[in-house]
């Protein structure tokens, strides 16, 4: 990468992040601009793939709104997201969860993991 662009992005980095993994459901914080005014949105759903590394990082968030899927894909490290907390861990077996698009209702639920003191 070039050495202009790795020390533009460097400022970014340093946003505080949980560690992020596919089967967490998580709530994410976006600034949506309307006009002149900016508010606040969250986002709650299921991380079906992270992809990208450094400041190119991103992740695909799906989740069921008045039976519709709808994902979005956030870049972690974008301005515009405030903060991504998440709500609970899943315990999945695989890094890319797209079988839960055909899957719909109660086939969609994903194990919750135990996380060991």
């Amino acid at each position: 990468m070039n050495p202009t662009v790795e020390s533009l992005g460097k400022e970014y980095l340093n946003k505080e992040l949980p560690q992020l993994n596919p089967g967490d459901t998580v709530k994410v914080f976006v600034r949506i601009v309307e006009g002149n005014k900016e508010r606040t949105q969250a986002f709650e759903g299921t991380i079906l793939k992270k992809r990208g590394s450094g400041v190119g990082k991103t992740i695909t968030v799906r989740k069921i709104f008045q039976g519709v899927g709808v994902e979005r894909v956030f870049p972690v490290y974008s301005p515009r997201v405030e903060k991504i907390s998440i709500v609970r861990r899943g315990d999945v077996k695989r890094a890319k969860l797209y079988y839960l698009r055909e899957r719909s209702g109660k086939a969609t639920r994903i194990r919750e993991k135990i996380e060991k003191n």
